[in-house]
């Protein structure tokens, strides 16, 4: 017989979470609004922390370096946000190869993203907090306008401050695909 009594008490991200996704479900995808490509990017600085160092991200001094990856997630530590930080990890020398900086988004503060960089982003890239949400909301990244949370948005952003590509998915299992293969076809193309 199953005891329910014996489940653990939910957490308020879970709580979050399960509302969070039954919004997506109700609302579909097509509820979330992004910058479009060729919209320019807005620049921002924020606190950042790689493998538990932090250091002020700037897009505009990223950019000078080659096009960045920017992409929002909704909080850290939850199962969508981990499974995406792991990808993302993955993925980060294949983004190095092709001169891309990644930088992960979310609302969350600067000591929970110390912890979070080094084990679920695995050192390998920075993630930014934007407790106050003016990042989030510049890049139309508000997860249905209402939650203060971000949503779950990639963007591809050239050395020119422009929006190459734009994904946005709750499910975070195409993000890096889709945006490897943006930043792929451009950097083919700066080759002509």
């Amino acid at each position: 017989m199953l005891n329910l009594c014996s489940w653990p008490r939910p957490t308020w991200r879970h709580v979050v979470s399960a509302c969070a996704l039954l919004l997506t479900l109700s609302h579909g995808a097509n509820a979330l609004a992004a910058l479009k490509p060729g919209a320019a990017a807005p620049d921002f600085s924020a606190q950042a922390s790689l493998g538990g160092q932090v250091s002020t991200f700037s897009l505009a001094d990223a950019l000078k370096k080659g096009p960045v990856v920017l992409y929002f997630y909704p909080a850290a530590f939850t199962t969508g946000c981990t499974i995406e930080a792991h990808l993302f990890a993955e993925a980060v020398d294949r983004y190095k190869a092709l001169g891309a900086t990644v930088i992960g988004v979310s609302s969350d503060n600067i000591e929970t993203l110390n912890k979070f960089s080094v084990s679920e982003c695995r050192s390998k890239f920075a993630v930014a907090a934007d407790v106050d949400k003016k990042i989030i909301k510049a890049y139309d990244a508000q997860f249905l306008k209402v939650t203060g949370y971000a949503s779950r948005t990639s963007y591809v952003i050239t050395p020119d401050h422009t929006i190459l590509y734009e994904y946005t998915d709750m499910n975070p299992e195409k993000h890096v695909e889709n945006t490897m293969q943006a930043l792929e076809q451009w950097t083919a193309k700066q080759k002509h």
